[in-house]
């Protein structure tokens, strides 16, 4: 697999597939669960801990699926599904160095919201900061801080989120 530096939809729709880090290995959740359109960046040694970062943005339309539900006639996206995306793209990550297995959310050990995506925002952006990469007997496990942008407005936090691959 060629290591590339930004992905468009298709590209996402193919993790999720299973077409893109191989059988067996890491895999994006599939729409509507797929909480970003696109990876804008993605590297090996930027970011605040200059051990990886990755941007992605997610379209605001009206019609998400979410602003039906969550709130009846006051919408707004539910924080567990930003959270959810940066651990999407933890897992994506560690996919994009070549480790193996399945990727599932372990944790994160803070997150403060201080704003929200409303129907009336544009775009939500997420970087994710990588701070270690564990390799424990067999057992692959990323961990990074995040945050959500609401229109360039940083409005989510989260501090150790933390993802890992299993065989």
């Amino acid at each position: 697999m060629i290591k590339k530096k930004s992905y468009n939809y298709e590209e996402l729709i193919d993790c999720g597939n299973g077409n893109l880090f191989g059988e067996g290995n890491a895999r994006l959740p599939l729409p509507p669960m797929l909480m970003f359109n696109r990876i804008i960046e993605i590297n090996e040694d930027k970011g605040r801990f200059n051990k990886g970062f990755v941007k992605a943005e997610l379209d605001i339309k009206k019609d998400i699926w979410f602003f039906d539900c969550h709130f009846k006639q006051d919408p707004v996206m539910p924080g567990c599904l930003g959270l959810d995306a940066m651990w999407q793209l933890v897992g994506f990550y560690l996919g994009w160095l070549g480790e193996p297995g399945k990727g599932r959310a372990l944790g994160v050990n803070n997150v403060k919201f201080s704003g929200e995506v409303l129907n009336s925002t544009n775009k939500a952006i997420y970087e994710i900061d990588i701070k270690r990469i564990l390799k424990k007997e067999g057992t692959i496990v990323g961990l990074a801080n995040g945050f959500l942008f609401a229109d360039n407005k940083k409005i989510y936090e989260a501090e150790n989120l933390k993802v890992g691959l299993f065989k």
